[in-house]
C-alpha cells in the first residue's frame, strides 16, 4: 500500500494512494498513519480490505498539501557515510561500523514544503535517501531477518545538511543536520511488502534540473536490514520512528572547488524507484 497524509500543516487526514494512482480518503477507517496504526495489524488489515472492496471515498487531489506519510514521529535516526562512493567522493574511509546521528522530529515536512535556507549559510547541501520506517518495537535484534521483519515500510528522505555547520564549526554534526524543514520525507510510506528488495532501489537528485545524484542502495555499505539490527543494539526503536539509511554519491560537499551549494531560490528534485518524487524550493530563513 502506498499510504500518506494530506492537508493543511498541523491537520493532515490519513489517505491512501491505490493501484490507478486515484487518492482515497482513509479518514472514516482510520484516525491518522502512525505509530500506533503502523503496529496495528488489524487496523492495516482494515485499510487493506477497504481499498480492495472499492469502498474509500476519493478525494480531490488538486491543489492538496501533501504532508509528511508518518505523524508523531519518535526519533529520526541517521546513518552517515553509508555508501560507497559516497565516502571516496568525501575522501573518507569507509566505516567499521554505522556512523549514528540524529535529526530531532520536528525538521521532518512535507515532500513538497519550501525549505529554509538558514541564516549565515554558505554551504547548504542536499542529500537523497531511502527512509526506512519502523513498525513493531526492536530492541537488541538478532538476524537481519528479524530486523526486517520490524519495518513498516519506505520513503523518500532528503537529509539536507549545512556543511559549515556540520564540519567546521565544532563539535558533532548536529548542527549541520538539525536546521529547521532539513529533513522533508514522502510522499508516500510504502509498506514493506510492495518492496520486494531495498538493496535494489535506484536514488536520483537533480539541482535546478540539473541530476547530481544517481545511485542505488546496492552500494550501501551496510545493509538496510544491518542498519536495523545494528541501531537496536544501542537504542530502543519504536513503531513509527524513522532511520533515514545514507547517501549515494554527488552531494557538493564532495564536488571541485566552486562547490555549488544551495542558495535561496534553488529547486531540489528527488526520487527512489516505486517510492515517489519530491520538490522543493529553497528560500532564506
Amino acid at each position: 500500500m502506498k499510504l500518506l497524509r494530506v492537508g493543511t500543516t498541523g491537520a493532515e487526514r490519513p489517505a491512501l494512494l491505490d493501484a490507478e494512482g486515484v487518492l482515497r480518503d482513509l479518514s472514516g477507517v482510520v484516525p491518522d498513519i502512525d505509530g500506533a496504526l503502523l503496529a496495528d495489524d488489524a487496523a492495516l488489515g482494515r485499510i487493506r480490505t477497504a481499498a480492495e472492496a472499492g469502498e474509500l471515498p476519493v478525494l480531490d487531489a488538486d491543489g492538496l498539501r501533501v504532508g509528511p506519510p508518518v505523524a508523531r514521529i519518535g526519533k529520526v535516526v541517521c546513518i552517515g557515510l553509508n555508501y560507497h562512493d559516497h565516502a571516496k567522493e568525501t575522501g573518507a574511509e569507509p566505516p567499521a561500523e554505522p556512523v549514528i546521528f540524529f535529526k530531532a522530529a520536528d525538521t521532518v515536512v512535507g515532500p513538497y514544503d519550501t525549505v529554509l535556507v538558514p541564516r549565515g549559510s554558505v554551504k547548504t547541501d542536499w542529500e537523497v535517501e531511502l527512509a526506512v520506517v519502523i513498525g513493531r518495537t526492536a530492541r537488541y535484534l538478532g538476524s537481519h531477518e528479524e530486523a526486517l521483519a520490524h519495518v513498516a515500510g519506505y520513503a523518500v528522505a532528503h537529509d539536507v545538511s549545512e556543511r559549515e555547520f556540520q564540519i567546521e564549526r565544532g563539535g558533532t554534526w548536529d548542527k549541520g543536520k538539525n536546521c529547521e524543514t532539513f529533513n522533508p520525507l514522502g510522499p508516500w510510506l510504502v509498506t514493506a511488502d510492495e518492496v520486494a528488495d531495498p538493496q535494489g532501489l535506484g536514488l536520483k537528485l537533480w539541482v535546478n534540473g540539473e541530476l547530481r545524484q544517481d545511485g542505488s542502495t546496492s552500494d550501501q555499505i551496510f545493509s538496510v536490514a544491518e542498519v536495523v539490527r545494528y541501531v537496536s543494539q544501542f537504542m530502543t526503536l519504536y513503531p513509527g520512528d524513522v532511520i533515514n539509511t545514507g547517501t549515494p554519491a554527488g552531494v557538493a560537499l564532495g564536488m571541485p572547488e566552486p562547490k555549488p551549494f544551495l542558495r535561496a531560490g534553488d529547486v531540489v528534485e528527488l526520487e527512489i524507484e516505486g517510492l515517489g518524487r519530491q520538490r522543493q524550493e529553497f528560500k532564506p530563513a
